[in-house]
């Protein structure tokens, strides 16, 4: 038998949700957390917005650290990564002494946290800086000032050049710009000025380090800096492109919410970000429950983060035909008109039980008991019948939990027709008697959140012996899904027996996890 291990610590970030008490609150309303987007100007889509306030940590980071170190969060972390630390911070107050057993475990607690899709509003903002910024460094070095070749060719004394396309001759406003990046890109490589800047650049890079190794390397930066400032003011340069590219690019890759997590908390064992797409959560916890029977941890932080909704993610999800767009609350199960994308952050603190029932803690909601994990190896979007038949089975096998024990059931159900087969793939596995939730049409859909958002829900509420509301009405159901018999929960809470329960996570690229819990014995 596996060791028994529990949640000690749970927080949530959630669209209008900054905290588990909000998001508990929300749920039991059977209301949607969606709201417009327009973040193309005016358009139809609708989003799940993180609800959230840094600012509200800070007392905390304070506490703690240097009055330095919570403005150094702010201006380099992604708001991504943000939100995985307040769900951290959150997570830490369920059971008090949690954060010092964390720190006194030394390698023995760990750190599984990643974003599922990527830091997007820094990789965003930045490739616009970057683009605007090398137009404005092609423009200015393709003026003839700087330019012989570009000067010869403007007093007629050279051709244009072969194959490249001038942009006066452009039949479109779009034709253009693109006409004008190339003109310009082409001209600066002929820029005699240029390549004078460049000499001189290189001279101003090599300054070298001299002497004691840690004063000498202050000496060398201010010395460069120094340079380089004199060099761009005796040539008038705007920022070259490389300049205005944020460091934060680096500083916010997939790992990076596990490292902060680690160094605030002061978690010294294994911590990296394991990425799953919309399994990820479940991924996670499997290598939790993992780490803690083979008795390498006795505390693991789990969870996934994902930015807010951007043009890029919407825009994508849209060209991937699985985005809702007609202004509307699109419901799994029923109109299959596609999902919404939604961004913030899921944590919990899982644990050996004993240890954790030795120092006191109270374990929150239900006991995970296995994760079963596959990949369809089949298809990118689409997911094939036998990989979430295999992790069902594995799951159930490993939590030696009778298909007939299931009391409910929560899909991945992304209100694509996806939701059919996965209803009707549910019922080679377990009986159509088994009540079953979709929450996508609450919350929205993030890409490596959602799981942990939905398996929150379920722990929250079938520890107090119900199911929460879906946004789902028994006439919204699709008749095709309708005529398989399968009992859905609606938009009344449902009552629940104290049995076990299971949750099906489908990530792009067709990677499963399904999680079996039940509740603890009174």
């Amino acid at each position: 038998m596996m060791r028994r291990a529990a949640v000690f610590g749970w927080g949530i970030v959630a669209p209008e949700c900054e905290t588990i008490d909000e998001f508990s609150l929300k749920l039991d309303r059977a209301e949607s957390f969606l709201s417009p987007f327009n973040g193309f100007g005016p358009d139809n889509f609708l989003v799940g917005k993180p609800k959230f306030d840094f600012a509200r940590y800070q007392p905390w980071i304070e506490q703690r650290f240097p009055p330095s170190r919570f403005k150094q969060l702010v201006d380099k972390m992604d708001i991504t990564t943000l939100y995985g630390v307040g769900s951290f911070i959150q997570a830490l107050q369920q059971n008090p002494g949690i954060e010092q057993a964390l720190k006194d475990l030394g390698t023995a607690a760990h750190v599984y946290a990643a974003t599922a899709i990527g830091a997007f509003p820094t990789f965003y903002s930045t490739s616009i800086t970057y683009y605007r910024s090398q137009r404005r460094w092609n423009r200015f070095w393709s003026e003839a000032a700087r330019n012989s070749a570009f000067a010869a060719f403007t007093r007629g004394e050279a051709p244009s050049p072969e194959g490249l396309p001038n942009p006066k001759d452009a039949d479109s406003i779009d034709k253009k710009e693109e006409l004008e990046d190339a003109w310009f890109s082409y001209w600066a490589t002929c820029s005699d000025g240029l390549q004078r800047y460049l000499a001189e650049l290189r001279e101003a890079e090599s300054v070298g380090l001299e002497g004691d190794v840690e004063s000498g390397k202050l000496t060398a930066i201010r010395e460069k800096r120094r340079r380089i400032g004199q060099l761009d003011q005796k040539w008038g340069t705007p920022p070259p492109p490389w300049g205005d590219v944020s460091p934060n690019v680096l500083w916010n890759i997939s790992n990076t919410p596990a490292s902060q997590i680690s160094m605030l908390g002061g978690i010294k064992g294994l911590t990296f970000g394991p990425m799953a797409s919309c399994s990820t959560f479940g991924v996670a916890l499997k290598l939790a429950l993992d780490a803690i029977d083979r008795q390498e941890a006795k505390l693991v932080v789990v969870g996934t983060c994902d930015a807010p909704p951007t043009p890029l993610t919407v825009g994508a999800f849209y060209n991937a035909r699985v985005l809702a767009a007609d202004g509307q609350v699109s419901k799994p199960l029923s109109g299959m008109k596609g999902t919404h994308v939604a961004g913030g952050a899921a944590l919990w603190i899982v644990g050996d039980l004993e240890y954790g029932l030795s120092l006191g803690f109270k374990p929150l909601g239900l006991e995970p008991l296995s994760v079963g994990i596959s990949a369809d190896a089949d298809h990118l979007i689409t997911p094939s019948k036998e990989g979430p038949q295999v992790a069902m089975r594995d799951a159930l096998r490993a939590a030696h939990v009778a298909p007939e024990e299931i009391a409910s059931w929560d899909l991945h159900a992304t209100a694509t027709p996806g939701d059919f087969l996965e209803v009707e793939n549910l019922q080679t596995v377990l009986p159509a008697n088994v009540l079953v939730t979709a929450r996508k049409g609450t919350f929205g859909h993030g890409m490596g959140v959602g799981g942990g958002w939905e398996l929150t829900a379920q722990y929250l509420g079938c520890a107090r012996g119900k199911l929460y509301p879906t946004t789902l009405t028994p006439e919204e159901v699709h008749q095709s899904i309708h005529a398989l018999g399968q009992k859905f929960v609606f938009n009344q809470p449902c009552a629940i027996p104290k049995s076990a329960v299971g949750k099906l996570s489908m990530g792009v690229g067709g990677i499963n996890a399904c999680v079996i819990s039940r509740p603890f014995a009174d």
